[in-house]
């Protein structure tokens, strides 16, 4: 997808851009239903549910900013050492995809965050999701987002018709990869131990570790060159 236009801080999406990219990203992540989620009225026709919208601005952060995805490799890179953690964030920080694939986000009080209710409206008018709320009239203390029949088929249409589309359907499972069984508030977590992602003043949009992730790369690798060297 090419960017819609340059807003305060690096390029900005479409609703219609958001709108695709969330369906992809929720038909990739969603969980399956319980019993409890049948037999709820409207959700008959669901196939999966994503959880909570702390979650899914996580999730999206990682997918819409590939530096901090990047750079969150590395990290996982330096704790358990596989190879193909390594290599994919060389791929990524290795090419121009941390500058042409970002969509950088606002820092909000309760870490990354952007408005989606336009985007995520999209798809519920369109009869591809189902959004319900927990909590009571006064206090919404959970957003989850059921994606039904025609959601999944319209997702598997789009990456057909369209494979540019292909590439947020790896990069979410790159995204799944890292954040495993973690839940929303976890995820925030992690992501706040990013120096640059932490000390962002909240309302400004968290800017790019482009370079300082492939420093850290540079870094990784001449160390695996002096431990061979040493070895030799």
């Amino acid at each position: 997808m090419d960017h819609e236009g340059e807003g305060p801080g690096g390029p900005v999406t479409s609703r219609e851009q958001d709108a695709v990219r969330l369906l992809l990203l929720i038909d990739g992540a969603c969980e399956p239903l319980t019993d409890a989620d049948r037999a709820v009225p409207l959700l008959e026709h669901a196939v999966g549910v994503m959880r909570t919208q702390v979650k899914l601005q996580k999730l999206d952060f990682w997918l819409r900013n590939p530096d901090y995805l990047a750079n969150e490799l590395l990290t996982e890179y330096e704790s358990d050492r596989e190879q193909a953690l390594l290599d994919i964030a060389s791929r990524i920080l290795g090419s121009e995809e941390p500058e042409v694939r970002r969509y950088p986000m606002l820092r909000h009080h309760f870490g990354a965050y952007e408005w989606l209710d336009d985007a995520l409206a999209v798809l519920r008018s369109a009869g591809l999701l189902v959004r319900r709320r927990r909590g009571t009239v006064n206090r919404v203390r959970q957003h989850d987002y059921f994606l039904l029949q025609e959601g999944r088929r319209v997702a598997r249409e789009i990456v057909s018709e369209a494979p540019a589309f292909d590439y947020y359907v790896k990069q979410v499972e790159l995204v799944l990869r890292l954040a495993g069984e973690k839940s929303g508030s976890e995820l925030k977590k992690q992501q706040y131990l990013t120096r640059e992602y932490a000390e962002t003043p909240r309302g400004s949009r968290i800017a790019s570790i482009s370079e300082q992730a492939r420093r850290r790369l540079a870094s990784i690798r001449q160390g695996l060159q002096e431990q061979g060297a040493g070895k030799a």
